[in-house]
C-alpha cells in the first residue's frame, strides 16, 4: 500500500491500510487513519492528525507552518476528520498560538484544486470549496456552506451554515446562514433555496427562512431591530433560531 519511492519519517504513524503514492513525503508527528489515500507528490507536515477515509490528490501540501510573521516555531497543529477529499495543489496551514493553536477540518468536505486554508481556520462538515477559493486566517466556515471559485475571504470572518458565495467575490463581513452572496462588490441575493431543498428542508421551513431574510434585508430595520424581531420568530422555528444565534455571535458584523 506504500510505494517504495515515498518518504515517510520514522516519527509518523500510519494505519495499516493507508495508501501512499510515489514521491509523497510524510513528516514526523503525522497520524493518518485507516482507509486514507495519498496520491503521488503529496507533502504532509506535522504535528497533523488525519482521520479515516480521506483522499489527498497530487501536489497537495498540508500541515505546513502558518504564513504569519508572528509565528516563531511554536508546536501548533492541523486536525482533519474523516471522509474528506482534497484535490490537486490544496494548501492548509497549522494554527498559531495567538488563536486556538489549531486549524481544523471536519468531516465529508470537498476541497477543490488550488484552495488555500490559512492558519486557525475552522472548516466544519459537508463544506464545498470550489477551485482557488482562498481563506485568510481565523475564519470559520459552518456546515454545508458552498464557496464559489476564486472566493476570497478576509480574516476573522464567519460563513454561516447553508450559505453560498458566487464566483470571484470578496468577503469582508460575516455571511448569515442560508444567504447567497454574489457580485462586485459582493451583496446578498436571497437564500440558497435549491441547496436547502436538496438537504430536505420542507416548504414551511423555506417560507420561514425567506421571511427571516426579508426581515433582515428588506424591512429597513436597523440590525438590532431585525435581530429582536427574528428572535420572536425563532422561538417556534428552529431554522430561524440558527440565524439568530449566528447574528448574536457575529464580531465583524454581516454583509448587508
Amino acid at each position: 500500500m506504500i510505494d517504495s519511492r515515498a518518504i515517510i519519517d520514522a516519527g509518523a504513524s500510519l494505519s495499516e491500510n493507508v495508501k501512499v503514492g510515489p514521491f509523497s513525503v510524510i513528516g514526523p508527528d503525522v497520524e493518518i487513519g485507516a482507509g486514507t489515500v495519498i496520491d503521488s507528490h503529496v507533502v504532509i507536515q506535522g504535528p497533523t492528525s488525519i482521520g479515516r477515509n480521506n483522499h489527498f490528490h497530487s501536489f497537495a501540501s498540508v500541515g505546513g507552518p502558518p504564513q504569519d510573521k508572528k509565528y516563531k516555531g511554536e508546536p501548533t497543529r492541523l486536525k482533519i476528520g474523516d471522509h474528506n477529499t482534497f484535490f490537486e495543489c490544496v494548501t492548509i496551514n497549522r494554527g498559531t498560538v495567538q488563536d486556538r493553536g489549531e486549524t481544523t477540518i471536519g468531516n465529508s468536505n470537498w476541497i477543490m484544486a488550488y484552495v488555500h486554508i490559512a492558519h486557525d481556520c475552522d472548516i466544519r462538515n459537508n463544506v464545498i470549496m470550489s477551485n482557488n477559493a482562498t481563506l485568510a486566517g481565523h475564519i470559520t466556515v459552518e456546515d454545508w456552506a458552498i464557496l464559489g471559485g476564486f472566493t476570497k475571504i478576509h480574516q476573522f470572518c464567519r460563513i454561516g451554515a447553508h450559505s453560498f458565495t458566487g464566483m470571484n467575490v470578496d468577503i469582508t463581513r460575516d455571511i448569515p446562514p442560508y444567504v447567497m452572496v454574489s457580485g462586485t462588490p459582493a451583496t446578498p441575493h436571497g437564500i440558497n433555496s435549491e441547496g436547502l431543498r436538496r438537504r430536505g428542508f420542507d416548504n414551511e421551513q423555506l417560507r420561514n427562512i425567506k421571511q427571516a431574510y426579508k426581515v433582515l434585508y428588506r424591512s429597513g430595520f436597523r440590525l438590532e431591530e431585525a435581530i429582536l424581531q427574528l428572535s420572536e420568530q425563532a422561538s417556534s422555528q428552529p431554522e430561524v433560531k440558527l440565524m439568530v444565534d449566528f447574528l448574536g455571535m457575529s464580531k465583524r458584523s454581516i454583509m448587508r
